[in-house]
């Protein structure tokens, strides 16, 4: 159940008469309900109330529920008054409140601007402190907003005309009480039935508040069901709490399993280590071997020599037949992306182009953008990406990495491409710079005052953690089966 469920069926509990035991000496709701009539017909004699139609009175059909035989269903207008007005001083301050004063939900409160009373006497609905406040339009209305309204300054207000305002007659019922009635799903769900107006401008309808059934337990019943409800909010508030924080913990952990995941893949803790499928400095000199051999051909550039990875630098154990490497070492080539911005065109044209807001947190391309056929050629002059490439994210929504597929694709705004040996599968390189100390030990070193971006520098001496190539082809295959699952958590429709 929900925080706010439990809310909702606490109110009801205490609107049916199930919150609190039921006492005899309390008296009934009838004779509360007549004492209230004779109170009002005092007033009505005093002057200080106007005589009412009599409202007809609820047939056993019109009972919604049950309640306990001491109490009585009566109509809410025939135990209050209504929409009340005040005769003040044109001078005196009094509290403003306009409907984004008053608070949502089950909350008592509100706030109010000081005016004076000549400012606001007209056109708008008037209160007095201990008045009740009601929203009669959507959706305030469906988001409880309601409120006692008290501290006011000179004890007198007005504010927004959506509020209908209910005054107690000489304390005869518990104000308390008729508040909880107010945010109960009875009171909200009726009052909706009843809207007139169009959509976005719906009220309850002008006879609701006065018409509508109210349960009317006795006095001391009343006040005993309010310190009830008090006594347990707190016990709700600590309830909310755990749930949102448990709701908050749902929601991240299939992310906080995913990087879990990566981040174990990179520490050679997700697969075994087996002596018979080689070192990771082996493969390190394959990927040598491959760059020289095109470098003679002319096909690479020379490089310069990096330097030693120091035991500093090396942010987490590895197994002994793995190796640490600077990335530039074992990328084929790292290259930035020009830095002007092409001209993008709406339609889909043959030569796509892939930035920043391409790819997604997970490493998807979730949609291209075009360019003309000039376009492309000029911002491959560098290089012209092929399939299997990383592209990767250096501005904006950093750190991701996408591998490109067999379409004529180049480079947009604000990422880099690195291509990656025969002997390295890319996608084990694409799994290392979207790790969660990768994220991490690039943001680190962002540069830039508005914008923020890391440099291709950076990512070209970023240490990597090499297995043996076997078992980076297990460490994938395990990985993509548990990454599977983490879409499942997700809500993905994963087969």
């Amino acid at each position: 159940m929900t925080p706010q469920e439990l809310k909702n069926s606490i109110v009801q509990h205490a609107i049916q008469g199930k919150l609190v035991e039921q006492r005899p000496e309390e008296g009934t709701g009838e004779e509360l309900y007549q004492q209230i009539q004779e109170e009002k017909k005092k007033l009505i004699q005093e002057g200080k109330i106007k005589k009412e139609k009599p409202l007809p009175e609820i047939t056993e059909g019109e009972k919604p529920f049950d309640i306990p035989e001491t109490w009585k269903w009566v109509q809410l207008g025939t135990i209050i008054m209504l929409n009340p007005k005040n005769e003040l001083d044109d001078n005196l301050d009094v509290g403003f409140i306009p409907m984004p004063c008053v608070a949502d939900g089950y909350r008592n409160e509100h706030t109010y601007e000081i005016k004076k009373w000549k400012e606001i006497k007209k056109g708008f609905s008037h209160f007095a402190e201990q008045d009740i406040g009601v929203a009669k339009i959507t959706p305030c209305f469906q988001n409880r907003k309601s409120v006692i309204f008290h501290n006011l300054p000179n004890k007198h207000g007005a504010g927004t005309t959506e509020l209908s305002i209910i005054r107690i007659i000489n304390e005869t019922v518990s104000r308390k009480y008729l508040l909880w009635f107010f945010k109960s799903d009875f009171f909200i769900s009726n009052g909706i039935k009843s809207f007139t107006g169009t959509a976005g401008q719906q009220r309850i309808h002008k006879d609701y508040l006065s018409t509508v059934s109210i349960p009317l337990p006795p006095l001391s019943e009343q006040k005993r069901i309010v310190a009830k409800i008090e006594e347990l909010l707190p016990l709700i508030d600590r309830y909310e709490k755990a749930w949102n924080r448990l709701e908050e913990f749902n929601k991240r952990f299939p992310d906080d399993l995913q990087k879990s995941l990566l981040q174990l893949a990179i520490q050679g803790k997700l697969v075994e280590q087996r002596l018979e499928e080689g070192t990771g400095e082996e493969l390190y000199q394959q990927i040598k071997h491959e760059k020289q051999e095109l470098i003679r051909a002319g096909k690479l550039k020379n490089e310069k020599p990096l330097p030693e990875i120091m035991e500093d630098e090396k942010p987490f154990d590895i197994p002994e037949s793995w190796s640490w490497k600077r990335l530039k070492q074992i990328a084929l080539t790292i290259v930035d992306c020009p830095h002007s911005t092409p001209k993008y065109y709406n339609e889909t044209t043959d030569f796509a182009a892939i930035d920043t807001n391409c790819i997604d947190s997970e490493g998807y391309i979730t949609h291209l953008r075009y360019v003309d056929k000039k376009t492309y050629y000029e911002r491959i002059q560098r290089l012209e990406p092929k399939e299997n490439d990383i592209v990767y994210t250096r501005e904006g929504s950093i750190c991701r990495a996408a591998l490109l597929p067999n379409k004529k694709i180049c480079l947009g705004q604000r990422v880099m491409l690195i291509r990656c040996p025969q002997e390295m599968p890319a996608k084990y390189i694409q799994m290392i710079l979207m790790t969660p100390h990768t994220v991490a030990a690039l943001t680190s070193q962002q540069k830039g005052i508005g914008a923020k971006h890391i440099n291709v520098a950076d990512v070209c001496n970023l240490p990597v953690p090499i297995p043996p190539p076997l078992e980076q082809k297990k460490i994938i295959m395990v990985l993509n089966e548990l990454l599977q699952y983490c879409k499942k958590l997700k809500g993905y429709n994963v087969k």
